[in-house]
């Protein structure tokens, strides 16, 4: 397995996290776009259980391919850290790509429909803020998932194959059961 440098992350809003995490696992999630639907969707999950997913031992950090000025409009409710990476850097080193793929694959069609469902509700309700129509990196980003154990080493790993195609947080937690830390 491959292991990270470590480094310090300046998320959009709070101090600068360490990943690794000397203390515990990091949880970092590549999404696509400021406002992606199927993205806020996802992340509203993640934060409901934020407080089970801290009790496992696992730090969360989401980054983006957008500016930190879009990402607040967005983000300024998530319990973790949100990080905005404009020039991709993050996402070339870890593998994570854009593709046609992330809106053509049948299997994604179903969870954006769904999501675009949920954010008009909410956004109809004055609970979000439906996507801008300027989209700073495209709308064919993938999402990837990666769990970085204390020491650097990556324990595990997924490269979405559609835009929908994450860990769910109960995949998350299953994973992160496995790896010892300490």
């Amino acid at each position: 397995m491959r292991a990270v440098a470590f480094r310090e992350l300046v998320p959009v809003e709070g101090p600068p996290v360490p990943v690794p995490d000397p203390d515990r696992l990091v949880h970092l999630q590549f999404r696509r776009f400021a406002g992606c639907p199927i993205c806020n969707v996802h992340l509203r999950s993640v934060a409901v259980r934020h407080a089970e997913i801290e009790r496992a031992g696992v730090r969360e950090v989401a980054v983006f391919h957008s500016p930190a000025a879009d990402l607040r409009e967005y983000t300024p409710d998530l319990p973790f850290a949100v990080v905005a990476d404009p020039g991709r850097d993050l996402y070339r080193e870890f593998g994570v790509e854009a593709g046609r793929r992330a809106l053509l694959d049948p299997r994604v069609w179903p969870v954006i429909l769904r999501s675009v469902a949920v954010t008009a509700v909410l956004a109809a309700r004055g609970r979000a803020k439906p996507p801008s129509g300027k989209i700073h990196g495209g709308r064919l980003g993938l999402p990837g998932d990666f769990l970085i154990a204390p020491d650097g080493t990556i324990a595990a790993s997924k490269l979405g194959e559609h835009a929908g195609d994450q860990w769910s947080v109960d995949e998350l937690l299953a994973r992160a059961a496995r790896v010892p830390v300490g």
